[in-house]
């Protein structure tokens, strides 16, 4: 697959009266729709929104951002409601987004130049998972010629991945490109615990609904594998079985290394759990060698350090220097790094990475309390003194007054 990094320069709207149709489904989404719409109205043409049976105000909102509201009953298949949706749109191109997510604005100018592509087919976009425990990033396919041979398939984490690789056999020319940006903000991670608990048993019915009919599907062995890898209610081992079931079935080529990777990554996480070091550092390192962009081995190399941190620090470093490369504005990675740079007595490479989390996200109360340590040790006091003072004031706003008193004490003795 080609990949897209950059924008070029000097693009010119195609003069085609509708060339980017908007396609979303929805229930009950007043709290994210508007969000997501006003993201929209700088790219696309139309927006297409059919409504599952709302009993809020999200058909009034979609109206009022002059969406085209269809209605369709909900029936347990969210391939028959996307393909309902994307019949409706009128657009040459379309793009499939959902109530909560948000259009990043840097992103359009790329998306331009994908759909100025003769050649191009449909583009997989990056999303950033907001509020993700784990897998800052993700690669999905929403970006598509409205054309009569794609159509969705699978009753949950439905896509249209086999109708464009079947098309691509019929019509060889036709090209799938990578964007390599983040595209998409997705904020559903941000839900409230009852609503995850609510989006964990729905996910989980329609999942075992689609294996009953598609037993051999490695994609949703992976996903309902994972269901039970990141749920601690669940049984792990029964995760793991899934996950390695989905792995044997998954053929040869390259044209199943986002689910290989995928289940790679979600294996490393239940060895991890497990204590198992040897076995999650091999499945995270079968995610570093696939062939897939580097954003989406993010969370493989975060985690492989994580374990190196334990067990060998200059590899712990490396991993951590990678994330950092391939991500410059992830915050949690130039944390790490400083935890690692910090461990093998590194004190000024440790003090620029604490120093970089903190110029990205201010408030991060343990940045600040790690910087004030390694200060200490270099003899820069009063510098020390001042991060810890600003760690004690952040851990007490939001609300951490232990941490808080134990490193107020801990100060109060060194002055």
């Amino acid at each position: 697959m080609s990949r897209i990094k950059t924008a070029k320069k000097g693009f010119s709207k195609s003069p085609s009266p509708i060339l980017l149709s908007a396609c979303l489904i929805v229930k009950n989404e007043e709290q994210h729709l508007p969000k997501c719409l006003e993201s929209l109205r700088s790219l696309v043409d139309e927006i297409i929104v059919v409504d599952t049976g709302s009993s809020d105000r999200t058909v009034a909102i979609a109206k009022k951002y002059r969406a085209r509201v269809f209605h369709f009953a909900w029936c347990d298949d969210f391939a028959q409601v996307r393909n309902y949706a994307i019949a409706q749109a009128k657009g040459k191109w379309i793009l499939v987004i959902d109530a909560d997510e948000v259009l990043e604005q840097s992103a359009i100018a790329i998306l331009q130049e994908v759909m100025e592509r003769e050649d191009c087919l449909a583009a997989n976009l990056l999303r950033s998972e907001i509020g993700a425990r784990q897998a800052p990033y993700s690669l999905i396919l929403r970006l598509f010629r409205n054309h009569p041979a794609i159509t969705f398939t699978g009753i949950y984490h439905e896509s249209i991945d086999q109708s464009v690789a079947a098309l691509q056999v019929k019509e060889p020319h036709w090209r799938v490109l990578d964007v390599e940006v983040p595209v998409l903000l997705h904020y559903g991670y941000m839900d409230s615990a009852i609503q995850l608990r609510h989006k964990y048993e729905f996910a989980q019915k329609l999942m075992y609904k689609h294996l009953e009919v598609f037993p051999e599907d490695s994609y949703m062995l992976n996903k309902l594998g994972a269901l039970y890898i990141n749920n601690p209610d669940s049984d792990r081992h029964f995760g793991i079985s899934l996950l390695q079931k989905g792995l044997s079935l998954i053929d040869d080529t390259d044209q199943q290394n986002l689910t290989r990777c995928e289940i790679y990554y979600h294996l490393g996480l239940a060895y991890q759990q497990n204590e198992d070091w040897e076995s999650a550092k091999n499945a995270y390192k079968q995610v570093i060698e696939l062939d897939v962009p580097n954003l989406v081995k993010l969370s493989a190399y975060l985690n492989l350090g994580n374990i190196y941190q334990e067990l060998n620090q200059q590899e712990a470093i490396t991993c951590f220097e990678k994330v950092t490369q391939i991500a410059p504005n992830f915050v949690q990675g130039h944390f790490n790094y400083g935890i690692a740079l910090k461990t093998a007595g590194r004190f000024t490479e440790a003090i620029a990475a604490y120093q970089k989390a903190i110029s990205l996200e201010p408030d991060y109360a343990d940045a600040h309390q790690n910087l004030g340590v390694v200060l200490m040790k270099v003899g820069y006091f009063p510098e020390a003194i001042a991060s810890f003072t600003k760690a004690i004031q952040l851990h007490e706003q939001q609300q951490n007054y232990e941490t808080a008193e134990i490193l107020r004490s801990a100060l109060q003795e060194f002055q």
